[in-house]
């Protein structure tokens, strides 16, 4: 079997496919949350914090000295950047928390009995009620 075949099989599975279709859903999504949080979420928490921008604080290692740009050590956009985080997973976590409340009410629901269920005892109430 040669390497193209190979890589075909392979490539055909259900399997990289679906994952294809996963990874392609998921970059979509992670734009829709990464709006969220940037248009909805954070303007009014940084409305409550005061305008708090951690992003523009650094340490400079090394000034600039003719072409040669600074160095500089960007911890404020490190920090800025895990504050995003633990908001957009804060975010996630209630989305998914909702999402799991409505199933376990879908769920507690208790189904129907089937209607062979039904007819057999109503046969059997019938024939307890006729002795």
């Amino acid at each position: 079997m040669g390497m193209l075949q190979e890589f075909k099989e392979f490539a055909v599975k259900g399997n990289v496919v679906d994952m294809a279709v996963g990874i392609i859903i998921g970059a979509a999504f992670g734009k829709i949350v990464s709006s969220f949080v940037g248009d909805v979420i954070m303007p009014p928490i940084g409305l409550l914090l005061g305008g708090v921008d951690f992003s523009n604080l650094a340490f400079t290692l090394k000034q600039a000295s003719g072409d040669a740009p600074a160095v500089v050590l960007g911890y404020g956009k490190f920090i800025q950047t895990v504050i995003d985080f633990l908001i957009i997973a804060f975010a996630i976590f209630i989305g998914v928390k909702a999402i799991n409340t409505l199933k376990k009410k879908e769920e507690a629901k208790p189904a129907a009995p089937p209607r062979q269920e039904v007819l057999l005892a109503e046969i059997r109430d019938l024939l307890r009620d006729k002795d």
